[in-house]
Parts: C-alpha cells; structure tokens; sequence
C-alpha cells in the first residue's frame, strides 16, 4: 500500500508539473505573437541635465550642503590659508597633524606658530590603526567635492594620502581648491575620477544613529570634520 501510495504521488506530481509547464509555454507563445509586429523601441533621449546647478551656485550651495551635514566650513585664499590652518590645529589643542606626502609645502609654513610641541607625522605605510588612532590632525587636500551632494571625494593622490589617514584621526582638515575642483553634481563628478583608485566618497563627519535616532559622531571616520574653500 505504500508503495502505490508513492506512485500515486509521484504521477500527480508529473503532473501537475506538466500542466503547469505546457501553461507557461502557451502564455510566452501568445505574448510572443502579440509583439511579433511591434516596431523597434525608439532610442532613449540622453538629453536631460546632468545638473540643477547654476556655476556662479556651485560655491555657495557646497558651503551650505556641507554645513548641513555639520562639516566646519572656512573659507579663505592662498595667502590666508597657511595662518587659518595653524589657527584652526590651535583651536583643536592638537599635537600632533598628520600630513600626506605631497601636501604643498606652502601650506604648513605657518605651523611654527602653533608652537614648537606639534609634532608633524609623515604618512607611513606602515603606521597600525592604533598608532593612527592617538593623531589628534590630519591635513589633505581632495580630488573633487560634489556641491549638491555636499560631498568629497579623496583618492589616495599624494596630496591626499592613503585611505586610512582619514578615517582613523578623529579630525580632519580637508582643503578644496573652488577654482578646478568644485562641480555642480555626481554625474560631472564620475568623468572625472579614476574608478580604478581607492575613492572615498565624504559628506559630513562620521555618524550613526540608533533605533531612537540618538545621533552619535565619530563611529568610523573623523568626529570633526573641517573643510577650507581656497579661492586661488
């Protein structure tokens, strides 16, 4: 008796499997014969705006998207930057600014005046996450920032440094040049950048929140997060 019982199954299963089969078969071959005389789709319009951007907007609305996402905003001029960067590493008490290889020379001339016991740390390949973990600064500059996203992109060019500086120090300088490095949005930033590099892709200081919306700061990357606007 079981073993009809089996059989029995096993026929009902085939089936149900063969009706369910030879359903889909008919259905595809109506849906088949019903298109057989559509014309070609139309080629898709590539006309529409790749930003809502105004140029002469494009400056302010990073300021103010990236004040948003409670990044510091300062701006300043060649001339200006060396002394606001001193300013802004003795307003933090730091002791130590991590600076990437090719930083320009030109901004860091005004360190001296922090005081003798900054110590400036090279960026070293070999440097642990703990070891990068006591660095109070770290000064960069950036491949691109994006104005209606509030966003900077780092991709590890010398005067940027390797991906791990910016995430582990707890503050974070970040230069921008408005003049060759601010565009409207992410659709004229990707022509721009190299996808085979480490792209870290920024807006605001770290942060997360819980199930009650607790906002905390500094989870993974810097808690503070500080970006000068150059005007050259």
């Amino acid at each position: 008796m079981s073993t009809g019982t089996d059989e029995a199954s096993d026929t009902g299963s085939d089936a149900a499997s063969g009706r369910g089969g030879g359903s889909r078969e008919r259905i595809l071959a109506r849906i088949r014969a019903a298109v057989a005389d559509a014309p070609d789709a139309p080629e898709a319009a590539r006309d529409y705006l790749d930003t809502h951007t105004p140029d002469e907007r494009v400056i302010d609305l990073l300021a103010e998207n990236l004040a948003d996402y409670r990044a510091l905003v300062h701006r300043t001029d060649s001339e200006e930057l060396p002394a606001l960067i001193a300013r802004l590493l003795a307003e933090r008490g730091a002791r130590t600014v991590l600076v990437p290889p090719l930083l320009p020379a030109l901004w860091l001339s005004a360190l001296s005046s922090v005081g003798t016991d900054l110590v400036r740390i090279e960026d070293d390949p070999t440097s642990t996450a703990q070891e990068l973990d006591v660095v109070d600064s770290v000064i960069t500059g950036c491949a691109l920032a994006i104005a209606e996203t509030g966003t900077l992109v780092l991709d590890a060019a010398p005067d940027q440094g390797r991906r791990r500086i910016t995430l582990v120090p707890d503050h974070h300088i970040c230069v921008v040049r408005t003049a060759d490095q601010v565009v409207g949005s992410v659709p004229q930033a990707m022509p721009r950048l190299d996808p085979t590099r480490p792209l870290t892709w920024i807006s605001g200081p770290s942060a997360t929140s819980d199930i009650e919306l607790d906002r905390v700061e500094g989870v993974h990357g810097p808690r503070t997060l500080e970006v000068i606007l150059l005007s050259e």
